[in-house]
């Protein structure tokens, strides 16, 4: 069912800051958020210190981009992404994030960078594993879904949660290593995009349609009421997905693991500018640490959503296995 904007507004904490912008107060990804980006994506919180801050304001944005460019800038401290349509943002180090609004531009829209590649870089500042993926929970145990675009990595996550599993993470999946021996997913917060077709099919009941913002945006956005898991879960399985003519799960070794992890980071979209030498390190070590200890597979997935739910069946199979 698509509901209007009013019908899905639900009060936030909210306070009043100098520019007459209202911060509002978020939890995601373990984290308390103050935004001045109003964001009813995430799940709304008491106002609290923050651990992560995000600003309205003018950004001097360095070499600015030319009229109709995406631009990417890092320098030691400070990141900076701009979309001439949307707007422009830089992060400071891991605590704070700018945005400087195109003119015309209102928060639903901001929102996308914001939720995706920006906060990617956010968390990847503070010592997170960062993948271009999507998360469930199944269990006390969790699989993440790695693939190109058009893979099908939302697809079977809702899948995943029409049976009755739960939703970790949509696009941006955030690993916290700080355990060696324990390594885990942080939950996002309840949204899962899904093409038309992908949302025909699945039909989530438990799930509120918010209004498109843009019409070049392909992907609805589906709200969960419930089936959104808000704890922090191991992290069990990595799947690649890939189309096929059969269902199948084979395991990839560790030589394959590791590029597989590469591939799918979310900082490594962004060219080795992203990740100076102290940082390029240090994530190495950290997709090699998951590769060594987390089973990582490639999941084909036979064309046609009519047999989606035998990916589901086949998942739940090889969780229940424990094999790697």
């Amino acid at each position: 069912m698509t509901l209007s904007t009013a019908s899905l507004a639900r009060p936030e904490p909210t306070t009043e800051t100098p520019s007459g912008r209202h911060r509002h107060f978020y939890k995601a990804y373990g984290l308390t958020v103050s935004s001045e980006v109003a964001l009813p994506e995430l799940e709304s919180t008491a106002p609290a210190a923050p651990d992560l801050e995000i600003v309205v304001g003018p950004i001097d944005f360095p070499d600015a981009p030319s009229q109709g460019a995406t631009a990417f800038r890092f320098v030691p401290r400070r990141q900076y992404l701009s979309w001439q349509a949307v707007g422009s943002f830089m992060i400071s180090g891991a605590r704070r994030i700018d945005v400087d609004p195109a003119p015309g531009v209102d928060d639903p829209l901001l929102a996308f960078p914001l939720l995706g590649p920006v906060m990617a870089l956010a968390l990847h500042q503070r010592g997170l594993l960062v993948l271009h993926a999507s998360a469930v929970a199944v269990d006390g145990k969790s699989v993440v879904f790695m693939g190109d675009k058009g893979a099908g990595k939302s697809t079977t996550a809702g899948a995943m949660i029409r049976a009755g599993h739960r939703l970790l993470t949509d696009d941006v999946v955030a690993m916290d290593l700080s355990d060696p021996d324990r390594p885990v997913i942080l939950p996002g917060f309840p949204q899962l995009k899904l093409a038309a077709d992908a949302a025909d099919v699945i039909r989530l009941e438990q799930a509120d349609v918010r209004p498109q913002v843009h019409p070049q945006i392909d992907k609805a956005q589906h709200r969960l009421r419930d089936g959104f898991a808000a704890e922090a879960v191991p992290v069990s399985r990595l799947y690649v997905l890939e189309r096929g003519e059969r269902m199948a799960i084979s395991p990839l070794t560790g030589t394959a693991a590791l590029p597989a992890i590469l591939k799918f980071s979310y900082v490594t979209r962004f060219g080795r500018e992203a990740l100076p030498s102290d940082f390029a390190a240090a994530h190495l070590r950290q997709c090699a640490r998951i590769a060594g200890r987390i089973g990582v597979g490639r999941l084909e997935v036979p064309a046609g959503l009519d047999r989606i739910d035998e990916a589901v069946a086949a998942i739940e199979t090889d969780l229940a296995s424990g094999a790697r």
